[in-house]
C-alpha cells in the first residue's frame, strides 16, 4: 500500500518564487468511502450483524458529537483523539472580549502512535506532471517518514522533512 501523490508544475503567482514555474506536490484523492460500504466492511470483520453495526455506529457518532461540543477530548477506537477548538484574534483589554474575535470554529484530531506509525512506515509514490499535462517523472519515497504533530508544531519521530501540502518543490 502506498500514498499517491501528484506533483504538478505550475506557474507560482505570489512569494518568494512569483513568476516562475514549481512542482507543487498534492496528495491524489481516492474516492469517497461511503458510510454504508464502511458499516459492511466493519460489520464483516468483527462477526457483527450489519443492523447491529450500523446502530453501534450511529449511536457512537451521536456520543462523540454530544461530548465534544461539550469541550471535550474524545477518544476514537484505533485513530486518536478530536475535539473542537477556534481560532480568535487576542485583544488587550477584557473589555474589547466578543463574539466577533472569534474567525473560525475547527475540528482538531490528533492521532495515536499506531496510527502515526502506520502511516511512517506507508511508501509515497509522486507522480511528476510537466505544465501541459504529461507525466515526466515517478519518484517512491526513501525519507524518513516523519509525521507532523500539530499539537507541537514539529515531525514527531524527531526529523525536520516538512513536505507534502501544496509546498513548492524542485524535482531537481
Amino acid at each position: 500500500m502506498a500514498l499517491k501523490v501528484k506533483a504538478t508544475e505550475q506557474l507560482i503567482k505570489i512569494g518568494t518564487y512569483a513568476g516562475t514555474y514549481r512542482y507543487v506536490m498534492l496528495p491524489e484523492l481516492y474516492t469517497s468511502l461511503s458510510q454504508d460500504k464502511v458499516i459492511k466492511e466493519a460489520a464483516m470483520r468483527s462477526g457483527v450483524n450489519r443492523g447491529v453495526m450500523q446502530a453501534c455506529w450511529d449511536a457512537a457518532g451521536e456520543v462523540i458529537k454530544a461530548w465534544a461540543t461539550e469541550g471535550h477530548s474524545v477518544a476514537l477506537p484505533g485513530l486518536g483523539t478530536m475535539r473542537f477548538g477556534l481560532r480568535a484574534k487576542s485583544v488587550d483589554d477584557v473589555n474589547k472580549v466578543k463574539a466577533g474575535l472569534i474567525s473560525s470554529r475547527r475540528i482538531i484530531f490528533t492521532p495515536n502512535v499506531d496510527l502515526k506509525e502506520e502511516l511512517a512506515k506507508t511508501a509515497v509514490q509522486i507522480a511528476c506532471y510537466d505544465r501541459d499535462g504529461k507525466e515526466v517523472k515517478r519518484v517512491t519515497s526513501t525519507d524518513s517518514g516523519d509525521i507532523e504533530d500539530p499539537e507541537n508544531d514539529q515531525p514527531a519521530n524527531g526529523g525536520g522533512n516538512q513536505g507534502g501540502g501544496g509546498n513548492p518543490i524542485s524535482t531537481d
